[in-house]
């Protein structure tokens, strides 16, 4: 549990005082934020703003990480390793997109194609090893588990390898890109992150303390490492409560892609390596429910396109908090109400996943 909490403590004051640092040297540099023209006009005031605050982020992060597995005198685990992994390489990704916008001086970075590679080069590199037998512990446990899990896993949905890696590549670059179109209000995704990756944490916890130790059963759970992941999910709270102290309204720097990717894998890194993919649809319902409104605008107005020859829209912009600004709504409105529905659906999962193991004794 120390190291929890130095994990937290650490990534807190880094990214607290390193986003300051930051923020003054991107500014120097002219590391500022494009702003699609197509969007909200009360946007176009934020352009120059200092971006890739998500480097900051992952630093903490990981230092964070580190500095309380060595305070501790503990050894990092398997699948605190490979969820850095992915939590870092998609980072990666999105910082190559952020500094080709800022290099080109557009609101444009990697194509969507390139991007997609990327991103579908580290999740699969994440799947193949979490799902690798040469990563078992004492037990047989493998990092990850090829069988679709919501509260832990569901013994009749084992999944054929390929298509369980197939699953994982899905939740990974689709979590990674749901936060990104998140990421659109000052503080939006840092703080409803904050919320989530919190949940887990808690998660973690409780899963260690009703931890299988040799045989799984149905009062216990068969996650390895659960501890260690809740290190690593409380270094990521801590670093977005940081940033978060900058990147509320009005925001003095942008976590840019670079964050919002990393933020993204690092969800559905935690989901999958605590068997608990489906639940996050229900933690994570606000990037869920902001992503379902891209894709229903652009499915609507090609079909409408196609059938009638005029495009028709569901919402007057998307992602969905550019509609409620096009209905006049303040932008710190749209973020406090959209952070109360992230508590709503994280206090909804956290009550599901503890009456789940209640229902079982």
């Amino acid at each position: 549990m120390l190291a929890i909490l130095l994990g937290g403590g650490i990534a807190l004051l880094i990214s607290l005082l390193g986003t300051r640092v930051a923020i003054h040297y991107f500014t120097r540099w002219g590391y500022g934020q494009e702003i699609r023209e197509d969007g909200p006009t009360s946007h176009h005031t934020k352009r120059g703003t200092p971006t890739m605050g998500g480097v900051v982020i992952i630093a903490s992060v990981v230092f964070g990480y580190f500095l309380a597995k060595l305070v501790t005198t503990t050894t990092p685990s398997a699948s605190a390793l490979l969820l850095l992994f992915l939590f870092v390489g998609m980072g990666l990704v999105g910082f190559l997109d952020d500094f080709l916008k800022i290099y080109k001086q557009r609101n444009l970075g990697l194509r969507s194609k390139a991007k997609m590679v990327g991103q579908t080069v580290i999740a699969l590199g994440f799947g193949a090893l979490a799902l690798s037998p040469w990563l078992q512990d004492e037990n047989g446990r493998t990092p990850a588990s090829s069988k679709i899990s919501f509260l832990r896993e569901i013994d009749w949905l084992d999944l054929w390898w390929p298509v369980a890696i197939l699953l994982i590549w899905l939740l990974a670059t689709g979590f990674s890109n749901a936060v990104n179109i998140t990421d659109g209000l000052d503080g939006l995704a840092a703080g409803a992150s904050v919320m989530v990756f919190g949940a887990y944490m808690l998660v973690n916890i409780w899963q260690n303390n009703q931890f299988c130790q040799e045989e799984p059963s149905s009062s216990c759970y068969n996650v390895r490492d659960p501890l260690d992941l809740a290190v690593i999910a409380a270094a990521v709270t801590g670093a977005c409560f940081g940033f978060l102290w900058w990147n509320a309204s009005p925001a003095l720097i942008f976590m840019g892609d670079t964050g919002s990717l990393a933020l993204g894998g690092g969800l559905a890194g935690l989901a999958i390596l605590t068997r608990t993919e489906l639940l996050l649809i229900i933690l994570g319902g606000l990037f869920v429910v902001i992503t379902a409104s891209v894709m229903i605008q652009v499915t609507w107005f090609k079909t409408t396109k196609r059938f009638t020859g005029v495009g028709r829209r569901v919402f007057r912009m998307t992602p969905l908090h550019h509609h409620f600004e096009l209905l006049g709504w303040e932008q710190v409105t749209i973020v406090i109400r959209f952070w109360i529905i992230t508590g709503l659906c994280v206090a909804t999962g956290l009550g599901v996943f503890y009456a789940e193991w209640v229902a079982r004794l």
